[in-house]
């Protein structure tokens, strides 16, 4: 049975693939169709769907900083949007139930409340799965959606210990001691090196936390989470959440199965899903206002608000927990699954070509942004400056390096990522924070001057979308990327990039290069 399972997913995440959604939303339709064929879900299933989630919030908390989470920019962005989505929703919902529109006629307001609140929530599944396919995880409007996603998390999370009827135990206390054990688990993690036992650890580690505050009365996903966060910032944590990247993917294959085994849903149950899905838009219309007017730039605004234009697998918890106290009916499990759904599906794509909307809508987004925008969104302009580094990973630095060996002495470094910079101004390296794929950035860039711009980005789509917003700020300079496959290189050079570097097929020749040219220098 679990061949069968294997197979439909992964026929339901290939056709996805190939028509441009992700295949996560294949996923979703393989439940709904071994659902249909009358299967059910063993224990196997519901295993690897709360194993996936337990890594997904346990590599989140290995990439948070709390200090993030204490910016208002993100506990006010949850909490204010939050708070609109339950009224709005309230007051919307019971005019449908005073229309006699088939469910929701069947709301009382303490129901309708509860489904406003599940609806609030986006889905930390589909945010970072989309983060991390763009390599936008560390970006600035990706860290503020991640942010608003975990004090999401932390409510839903309150809400079914609340609910729950379990009060935490004495021993709970201990729980505010465990910061004490980061010294001791950062030196764990150094002490696994690199091979099998780094992602082996990761595993344990996320099971533990999530037992430990089980076992005095806490939800266990806040407990994987919390362990995360006391490993961020850690030298292995990068290394680890790649580690653990893959096995993450695959479980959660589980918890999208399980999703479409619900219910079989009616026509009627499509309707009020389609209904749901109609507040997607102001979902995010809201977003986008507060966020402006918690003077975030308007660029950062909108990619966090469209990425979070979705609705959240904890919001099915939620349902499926005022199911359980009388709240709501058995036919909103399903309404709900399908609105998720939908809306997994709308996401994708709409953040598919989001960048280049942005583009399009630039101007009229503009006039939201408020005038004094937050430090972290404030643009530098570039000038006289003759080669641009774009990404300052590992490749970027080393070309970075390479450059300023060979005595090209107007050499920039440009990094999304606030840390990065941080890091590389620390050793001595001329870089600025910016977002390349952002054209006010381009508008910053005295393009006159620059010869060469080097994209050493992780993923081929942003460095396309990079190629393209050049084109339209009348960019005439040469250009390079790395890539790590023949197909990609292909596709770099047809946007007309002049250079690409396969850095797979090409690594024997840059180190044969370097093996001489230091033996020489010695």
């Amino acid at each position: 049975m679990e061949a069968v399972w294997v197979f439909v997913a992964f026929m339901g995440g290939f056709v996805f693939k190939q028509i441009g959604l992700p295949p996560l939303v294949g996923y979703l339709a393989a439940g709904f169709l071994l659902n249909f064929l009358g299967m059910q879900p063993d224990v196997l299933i519901k295993e690897l769907a709360d194993l996936g989630v337990t890594l997904l919030l346990f590599t989140i908390g290995l990439k948070l900083q709390v200090k993030t989470l204490m910016k208002h920019e993100v506990w006010a962005g949850a909490l204010g949007h939050m708070l609109f989505t339950v009224l709005f929703s309230t007051s919307i919902l019971m005019i449908l139930a005073w229309l006699s529109v088939p469910h929701f006629n069947a709301l009382d307001w303490q129901a309708a409340a509860l489904v406003g609140f599940a609806i609030s929530f986006s889905s930390t599944v589909v945010v970072v799965k989309i983060l991390e396919e763009h390599g936008e995880m560390r970006s600035r409007f990706g860290k503020v959606a991640i942010g608003i996603l975990v004090i999401q998390d932390i409510a839903a999370v309150l809400f079914l210990t609340i609910t729950s009827g379990k009060v935490p135990s004495i021993w709970a206390v201990g729980l505010f001691f465990l910061p004490f054990a980061r010294p001791f688990l950062g030196r764990l993690l150094h002490a696994c090196g690199h091979d099998e036992i780094l992602p082996l650890a990761g595993f344990m580690l996320a099971l533990a936390g999530g037992q430990i505050f089980e076992s005095v009365g806490v939800k266990a996903d806040l407990g994987a989470l919390v362990f995360g966060v006391l490993l961020s910032g850690h030298l292995k944590a990068t290394e680890l959440s790649k580690a653990l990247l893959s096995f993450k993917d695959i479980f959660l294959i589980g918890f999208f199965l399980s999703i479409g085994f619900i219910a079989i849903p009616t026509g009627t149950m499509f309707a009020a899903a389609f209904i749901i899905l109609l507040s997607i838009p102001i979902k995010i219309a809201v977003f986008y206002f507060w966020l402006t007017r918690l003077r975030l730039r308007a660029r950062s605004a909108y990619l966090c608000s469209l990425v979070l234009g979705n609705f959240s697998e904890f919001g099915l918890i939620v349902i499926a927990k005022s199911f359980e106290l009388g709240f709501v009916s058995e036919e909103w499990l399903v309404i709900a699954a399908l609105s998720v759904s939908f809306s997994f599906v709308l996401s994708g794509i709409l953040n598919a070509e989001r960048h280049q909307y942005y583009a399009k809508l630039k101007h009229f987004l503009k006039k939201f942004e408020s005038k004094k925008t937050l430090k972290e969104d404030q643009i530098t302009p570039v000038k006289n400056t003759k080669i641009l580094v774009i990404g300052m990973g590992r490749v970027g630095t080393g070309a970075y390096l390479d450059l300023l060996q060979q005595g090209e002495s107007s050499v920039l470094g440009v990094d999304a990522d606030d840390s990065q910079v941080k890091k590389q101004l620390k050793r001595g390296h001329h870089t600025v924070l910016g977002d390349a794929e952002n054209t006010d950035f381009w508008e910053t860039v005295a393009l006159q001057d620059v010869e060469l711009i080097m994209l050493a980005m992780p993923v081929v789509d942003d460095m396309l979308t990079v190629m393209r917003q050049l084109k339209v700020v009348g960019y005439t300079g040469k250009t390079a990327a790395i890539t790590k496959y023949h197909d990609d290189e292909k596709r770099l050079k047809a946007e007309g990039v002049d250079v690409v570097f396969n850095f797979y097929a090409e690594a024997g020749v840059g180190f044969a290069q370097e093996t001489f040219r230091q033996l020489k220098v010695d």
